[in-house]
């Protein structure tokens, strides 16, 4: 299994939208690096295949890099970011950038963490992927490599890989307008 590079506590990494419209900075390293074969991600990936942006990679799964919100910040554009959401009560939101249609973003509501679309890094930027996870949901049909964990459902690791960032952080919650750069 590959593992992770070392990041430099002052590492720094930019996210940005498929016309360069919108760029969100990312500090040091992130929690984890998932693909994630939900329903709702492969829902909201089909969806967004059909406006021309590309989540799913080919087994049908949505990769991830999953930062806490406090190392989080909109640099440019956060005024062209807008909520897409399956449903109205959804508990997820995903913000695409309105400009050129791009998802940037997956949050959870009332979470600590957003988890960035890995394709929006640029590809020598990218963590490799740790585990694979809601494996159980996945299309009919797809066989899974074995080169990372293949979990069923979120793991023990899973969880507690975001239980600690949280604890680090004091167990507070940040805003999204902190990360939009709507708050000092």
């Amino acid at each position: 299994m590959t593992q992770p590079r070392q990041q430099s506590p002052a590492h720094r990494r930019v996210a940005s939208c498929a016309c360069g419209a919108v760029a969100i900075e990312l500090r040091r390293a992130p929690i984890l690096t998932v693909t994630c074969h939900c329903h709702s991600c492969q829902t909201a990936g089909a969806r967004f295949a059909a406006e021309g942006a590309a989540t799913l990679d080919r087994d049908g799964g949505t990769p991830y890099v999953v930062f806490r919100k406090d190392r989080v910040h909109c640099i440019k554009g956060a005024a062209r970011l807008e909520d897409y959401r399956l449903s109205p009560d959804a508990p997820t939101r995903r913000m695409i950038a309105a400009c050129c249609r791009t998802p940037m973003f997956l949050e959870f509501l009332k979470g600590h963490w957003l988890s960035i679309y890995r394709d929006r890094l640029p590809p020598e930027d990218r963590p490799p992927v740790e585990m694979r996870t809601m494996t159980a949901d996945r299309r009919e049909g797809v066989e899974l490599p074995d080169d990372i964990p293949n979990l069923a459902r979120h793991s023990g690791k899973f969880m507690w890989r975001l239980l600690a960032a949280w604890a680090a952080m004091g167990f507070r919650t940040p805003s999204m307008g902190r990360v939009l750069g709507e708050e000092a």
